[in-house]
């Protein structure tokens, strides 16, 4: 028996795009010309293996990959793994594809066989990709929402564990860290809620296999603890 969150639904809105200071030349050629060609595509949805240029032996999949380093970092560690690497924020999928092509071959440079950009709200993903499709997942330092009022456009959510919980197969490693205290007790509350996944308790240092990000950098020079959560598929 389960206990329950008191948390209003989950938005059905989905957000779209996000555009912080007006793109740079370099930046729009990557949005126009790079982003397409790494788009994972809508067409694949329903059988996500076919979304990459060669077929992975597993599909990792991240939400809100911000700068981009830990996606990157990711899919260098692990090339045969198929990635979905998620961001709606425009100026966080230049700074991943900007390190992926260089400046001039924007247009005609390779791009990795294995990697993919899902640059909606990764909800629509968890919505319609098919049941246990996803071999692990990854959510670091998501916007914490602080507000009381905005918990339920938190990732972390009753609704959407569900829903990660469905397209994770059995035994797939759901990874969450964030430096906000009140997300991290909203996470500890939501998670130990729940009876899909295992939980553990937080470790306070990054473990091994987990690759920096600016946020992070940034949340030790504030001050700030990070947590780190590793969660099994049940």
């Amino acid at each position: 028996m389960t206990a329950s969150v008191d948390v209003k639904a989950s938005p059905d809105r989905l957000y779209g795009r996000h555009r912080g200071h007006p793109l740079r030349a370099r930046q729009q050629r990557l949005v126009d010309q790079t982003l397409p060609r790494l788009r994972f595509a809508e067409s694949a949805i329903a059988d996500p293996a076919t979304g990459f240029g060669r077929g992975p032996e597993q599909i990792w999949l991240e939400v809100g990959f911000g700068g981009g380093e830990h996606s990157l970092a990711q899919h260098a560690a692990n090339p045969d793994v198929g990635y979905i690497a998620c961001e709606v924020f425009e100026n966080g999928l230049c700074s991943l594809l900007s390190r992926v092509v260089p400046e001039g071959g924007e247009e005609t440079a390779p791009v990795p066989d294995t990697l993919r950009i899902w640059d909606e709200d990764a909800r629509i993903l968890l919505q319609r990709l098919p049941d246990a499709s996803i071999d692990r997942m990854f959510l670091m330092f998501p916007d914490p929402w602080p507000k009381s009022r905005h918990a339920k456009r938190r990732f972390i959510h009753p609704e959407t564990v569900k829903m990660a919980a469905r397209i994770l197969r059995p035994g797939a490693v759901w990874r969450v860290a964030s430096d906000d205290p009140t997300y991290q007790a909203w996470v500890e509350e939501v998670m130990g809620a729940q009876d899909l996944f295992e939980t553990a308790p937080p470790v306070k240092q990054r473990p091994e296999g987990w690759p920096p990000t600016r946020y992070e950098a940034k949340a030790l020079q504030a001050g700030r603890q990070p947590f780190y959560w590793t969660f099994v598929r049940r």
